[in-house]
């Protein structure tokens, strides 16, 4: 069963004329919008301080499992995950227990995504460790050891070059048969993409249609090498969602997005255009091999933008 078909990321908490006070309604607001418009899935950054390219660095940043809880109490169909945990962040336990709690608060619509992070400002900024790259993927597979472990099992025990449990219970279990799935996000290719074809129920990598490509081909590869059908694996990419009800007013956003992010980064994340564009674009990313699409909406604020995404990419479900 596919882990997510359509799914609506919400990174900017910065509104305007939105006081902190109403904050968290108006983000509310988007997560039901998306939801009664067609998204299967909702996400939120695994981030404390805003991403260049998105504001500054002291903009506003909710904590992502404290925002899905509530969240959770709001929606009624969306799976509800992080894109993606910082494997630093949290003892992998910890979040084995955090994730569960989110999948019995949404009756069963949790989704784990976790990857080895990569934001060092953050880590020097609260005081987490930010161990070499090599380091912090030994820690991503443990860390997936243990949440599968402690999702599937009664009482599990693991030893680890990093981490350790003793028959740790996590009660009471998910709701979700086999626990909630996991997505390991990143692509890449020796150690990524490997994790993902031996723990992954679902992979989401980033670029323009060349490296998605050419990042399915790999992963096919290491499924073969591990005997696993890569069909069991839901294949996601985070795209920027440009939408408008005209071809004008789409060119109009796509345009000042285009001068925000410089033409490389726009040409290889943003799909762009009235419904009917956006519905041939999606599609090409299917035929190469995607199963998925998760979007950002540079103006999600605006919820009429946010019904007219969902009811278009819902032509495609």
């Amino acid at each position: 069963m596919s882990v997510t078909r359509f799914g609506l990321q919400i990174p900017l908490f910065t509104y305007p004329d939105v006081p902190p006070d109403q904050l968290f309604e108006r983000v509310a607001s988007i997560a039901t919008t998306a939801e009664d418009s067609g998204f299967d899935s909702v996400w939120v950054m695994d981030h404390f301080y805003q991403l260049p390219g998105l504001g500054k660095p002291d903009d506003p940043m909710l904590e992502a499992y404290t925002l899905l809880g509530a969240l959770a109490a709001r929606t009624r169909t969306a799976k509800l995950g992080t894109m993606v945990t910082g494997v630093t962040y949290r003892n992998p336990a910890l979040l084995a227990k955090i994730v569960t709690t989110l999948d019995v608060i949404s009756a069963g619509r949790a989704i784990l995504g976790l990857g080895a992070a990569w934001n060092d400002v953050e880590h020097r900024a609260y005081g987490f460790e930010f161990p070499p790259t090599g380091e912090r993927m030994d820690r991503l597979e443990e860390a997936l050891q243990i949440c599968r472990a402690m999702f599937t099992e009664h009482s599990p025990s693991f030893s680890g070059k990093h981490y350790e449990i003793v028959e740790a219970f996590n009660v009471p279990r998910p709701l979700t048969p086999g626990g909630p799935p996991i997505m390991i996000g990143g692509g890449g290719e020796k150690r990524t993409l490997r994790l993902v074809a031996k723990y992954g129920d679902a992979s989401n990598i980033f670029g323009g249609l060349p490296t998605v490509r050419h990042k399915l081909d790999v992963l096919a590869r290491h499924c073969e090498a591990l005997g696993r059908d890569p069909a069991e694996i839901t294949k996601t990419k985070l795209a920027t969602l440009v939408i408008a009800a005209t071809v004008e007013e789409a060119e109009r956003k796509a345009s000042a997005v285009r001068a925000q992010v410089g033409d490389d980064w726009f040409e290889n994340t943003v799909i762009a255009g009235a419904p009917d564009q956006v519905v041939e674009q999606v599609q090409v990313h299917f035929d190469a091999g995607l199963d998925g699409l998760l979007v950002n909406l540079p103006d999600a604020q605006d919820l009429d933008t946010v019904r007219l995404a969902g009811e278009t990419l819902s032509r495609l479900s």
